[in-house]
């Protein structure tokens, strides 16, 4: 796609471009929330991603592209269609991108059930929403802020849940919403209530590159983009297939990734220390952290993995510390891991040992 920047053009803002790939690699990490001030390539990372996503298959002439090959999570249409044909036939489709208004409505976002038709002639009539067209898609939203509250909890909710469940009148429609959400916001113009910020699972605060070289390169690739985009996007399509390679092969993988018990006292060392409310971090770290693994082609998570999600899924939800200023820098995560593991050996060491505790108490006993 000629008119779209691609995604491996975009100069610096790696932070932001490795949460826009994890959550690509694992949708149900729960979305990712990029701050900063206007002109930052925000918007223009968020249609490029959508641009290099590999295509999905899909149950034809379903209208919400349920994936044919997992049954479980068939939209109630398919249920009943597979029950009396027995099986259903797959198709590829490029992978969804919805540009969400902050103007949406709720009946907009998650659709409607007519209630008159079920009423007079006993049918079910389900009017599909912006979450069923973006299902195995990507729904993009800027401004998220001046979006209506109980909307942006909406599409949370079944970012996290993985299905859309439309309720009227004792009347039940559900069908798979399986999506990347991708929300952007100038903190100048406002920002998010607490609640919303921690829903986000990752957030990343990004600014203007301060290299004089990085700007230059931005003012180059701008001016040669617009003088050709045809031939602009084939220079970069080589790199761009390649990141959709990697995320095709992380995909089928992510699932198999393995932790163990050490990982798990690991990322609850990290959010212990840093006082971080709720369990909600710990989860999304863990699944950011497969994801990244798999991303690396690896099946088993590392420390490095566990730091690298840190740094996305935990600044947003810190309300005081040393770390509230800059955000949080890989080698201020390891330091700070470090430091809860050496007052953890203290406070080891310090306690008398068994053994030497019930040897003490006799002679005690024996000098009185």
């Amino acid at each position: 796609m000629s008119d779209i920047y691609p995604f491996a053009a975009i100069v610096g803002h790696e932070r932001m471009k490795r949460a826009l790939l994890l959550n690509a690699v694992n949708p149900r990490i729960g979305g990712v929330l990029i701050r900063g001030e206007r002109g930052t390539a925000k918007s223009t990372a968020a249609r490029a991603l959508a641009a290099l996503l590999p295509d999905v298959e899909v149950v034809e002439d379903c209208r919400f592209g349920c994936d044919p090959q997992q049954p479980a999570q068939w939209c109630t249409e398919c249920r009943e269609s597979a029950s009396g044909n027995g099986s259903l036939t797959g198709i590829m489709r490029p992978t969804s991108f919805i540009d969400l208004p902050v103007s949406a409505t709720e009946d907009r976002v998650v659709g409607t059930l007519d209630i008159e038709q079920a009423i007079q002639r006993g049918e079910r009539r389900f009017e599909p929403g912006v979450l069923a067209a973006a299902n195995r898609g990507l729904i993009y939203i800027d401004e998220v802020n001046l979006l209506d509250d109980h909307v942006v909890d909406l599409l949370l909710d079944s970012a996290a849940m993985g299905v859309n469940v439309v309720e009227r009148e004792g009347i039940s429609f559900s069908h798979p919403a399986r999506f990347i959400l991708v929300g952007t916001m100038n903190p100048e113009e406002g920002d998010l209530r607490p609640q919303l910020l921690d829903r986000f699972a990752l957030a990343v605060d990004i600014r203007g590159l301060r290299e004089s070289a990085d700007r230059v390169a931005i003012m180059e690739r701008i001016l040669e983009y617009e003088s050709d985009s045809t031939a602009f996007a084939d220079k970069w399509q080589p790199r761009v297939c390649a990141i959709s390679t990697e995320i095709t092969r992380a995909r089928e993988i992510v699932d198999a990734v393995t932790y163990s018990r050490h990982d798990l006292e690991t990322i609850a060392a990290l959010t212990t220390s840093l006082s971080v409310d709720g369990h909600r971090a710990d989860l999304v770290i863990l699944r950011a952290s497969r994801a990244h693994a798999a991303m690396q082609g690896r099946l088993a998570i590392s420390e490095r993995d566990i730091l690298m999600a840190a740094q996305l899924a935990l600044p947003h939800r810190i309300k005081t510390g040393p770390f509230d200023s800059a955000g949080l820098e890989f080698d201020e995560l390891e330091n700070c891991l470090q430091q809860v593991r050496s007052d953890v050996q203290s406070a080891a060491s310090a306690e008398p040992h068994p053994d030497e505790s019930a040897t003490q108490e006799p002679i005690k006993k024996k000098r009185t």
